[in-house]
């Protein structure tokens, strides 16, 4: 496999060459602009190494999310790609729900239109389209401008800004905020997950914010752009990300939270400690091992707190589907109840890779399975076998983890965290369950690759091959034998 860059019409162009094959695509993932010749090719696709978005290198399409628009295949006219071949099911159906308005009911939305469905699409929600991790990221840092936060929406999606107030699963017929109904052929449920509020003294004042929605995070900034103290309770993701977001507006921040180590449970001590070491660096003070029992109790001009989220699973309960920490869903994605699937947040779905039944609450995990349950609505039968993957932001240190590891009882860090080229494997009972990594994009593909296979096998040698090569690498630099190296 051979990967040239080169400038096309103007265009940063990729060839890659295969065998007899050759494919001149866009060489820039048009999600956040990843380079995609630091990526991989699986099959007849190319992925992207910063966010794991997947295009066909024949026709360009965005076969996989995050990532929704095409890239361009130089040389084959768009008449020549043409469209995929409608589902069998696209002429069937004549109106489809999404409840909600995030990730998961875009991504499906877009899939629908995409797989040749012309009938009705009708999403509801609370809130318009967002970029949802822009708003603890860039956005929030100040360096990201507002017109990256909308997400696209096809033209014909009739969005209604209003809540879903009851599910009749048997005649599939949806109540409305306003008292009216209204019956679909099929439903998606992309409810999503809300903050949870944590029994803290004081946790109702005016100083006190959640981050979940678009003006969540506009009020936080203009918050940080008249005080300059915040107290930030919790050390998870999110709170970690709005400490690094505001550092870059040179507000103070404080964060305190009741466990010893940052990310421990998640990411293990090692990583933990280190993302620690990152925010201290950059000025963040942590109070940790002491749980706050009152808002009265912090020196803050405004708290944010980030007690993590629960699963927004009521309308489904009330509907008599199966719930369990989630809308319990099918590997197609289909609830309980025949032509009612979910997606999201809320949806707890069997994991290909790891043989557990899990919910995540992340994007791209949300975005690819509306984008599967948009396909099974049209009758395509396709089991959901993405692997789970995030990353998560700080300063500028990216970390990419892909698998579920919840509950592992072994992490091994792989490489030098502390020189950002790391990869951490999390094993459960010997095995392994998922990957993180540090400044190894392409290896983290690789892991993804081999886990959407099913090839435990193909992991692990993944894993001793780089293991190896840290060792050589650690030879030549330091004229030693490796024996001090920490695997």
């Amino acid at each position: 496999m051979q990967f040239e860059v080169t400038e096309i019409d103007g265009e940063k162009a990729l060839i890659i060459r295969r065998g007899d094959e050759t494919f001149t695509i866009g060489a820039t993932c048009t999600h956040y602009g990843g380079p995609l010749e630091e990526g991989i090719v699986v099959g007849d696709t190319i992925h992207c190494p910063w966010h794991h978005a997947c295009f066909d290198l024949r026709t360009g399409v965005a076969v996989r999310a995050p990532a929704l628009a095409p890239i361009t295949v130089f040389g084959v006219g768009a008449a020549a790609l043409g469209r995929p071949a409608p589902e069998a099911g696209a002429a069937t159906l004549s109106s489809v729900a999404i409840v909600g308005a995030g990730a998961a009911g875009t991504a499906a939305a877009d899939m629908l239109r995409r797989r040749g469905y012309t009938g009705a699409i009708v999403m509801y929600g609370t809130e318009a389209p967002v970029d949802r991790p822009n708003l603890s990221k860039e956005y929030l840092a100040g360096h990201a401008p507002e017109e990256w936060l909308p997400l696209p929406v096809p033209a014909d999606v009739e969005l209604q800004m209003q809540r879903v107030t009851a599910l009749d699963a048997k005649t599939k017929t949806l109540t409305l905020g306003d008292g009216t109904t209204r019956a679909f052929d099929a439903i998606l449920l992309a409810t999503g997950a809300d903050p949870v509020r944590l029994p803290i003294e004081g946790a109702d004042s005016p100083r006190v914010h959640f981050l979940r929605t678009a003006a969540d995070s506009r009020a936080i900034i203009a918050l940080a752009e008249k005080g300059k103290r915040a107290c930030i309770i919790g050390a998870g993701f999110i709170g970690l990300e709005v400490a690094a977001s505001l550092r870059a507006r040179e507000v103070e921040v404080d964060v305190y939270a009741p466990e010893e180590i940052p990310l421990a449970r998640i990411m293990g001590d090692d990583v933990g400690r280190f993302v620690q070491r990152l925010h201290e660096e950059h000025g963040v003070r942590f109070h940790l091992g002491q749980p706050v029992k009152s808002i009265n109790d912090i020196a803050a001009d405004f708290v944010v707190i980030g007690g993590g989220v629960r699963p927004n699973t009521q309308l489904a309960e009330a509907a008599g589907l199966k719930v369990d920490n989630g809308i319990v869903v099918d590997e197609l994605m289909e609830t309980s109840a025949p032509g009612i699937y979910a997606a999201g947040d809320a949806a707890r779905f069997p994991d290909r890779f790891s043989g557990r039944a899990i919910r995540v609450e992340h994007w791209a995990v949300a975005e690819n399975q509306g984008q599967t349950a948009a396909r099974n609505i049209l009758g395509a039968r396709q089991p959901h076998a993405v692997p789970p993957f995030f990353w998560s932001a700080h300063y500028d240190v990216t970390i990419a983890y892909v698998g579920n590891a919840a509950g592992w009882d072994r992490a091994e860090v792989r490489g030098s965290l502390d020189e950002r080229r790391a990869l951490i494997v999390y094993r459960t009972g010997g095995r392994i369950a998922a990957v993180a990594a540090i400044g190894m994009d392409k290896e983290c593909l690789e892991a993804e690759a081999a886990m959407e296979r099913g090839d435990h096998e193909a992991l692990e040698e993944m894993i001793r091959r780089y293991t190896f090569f840290v060792r050589c690498v650690g030879c030549a630099l330091h004229g030693s034998s490796g024996h001090g190296w920490r695997g």
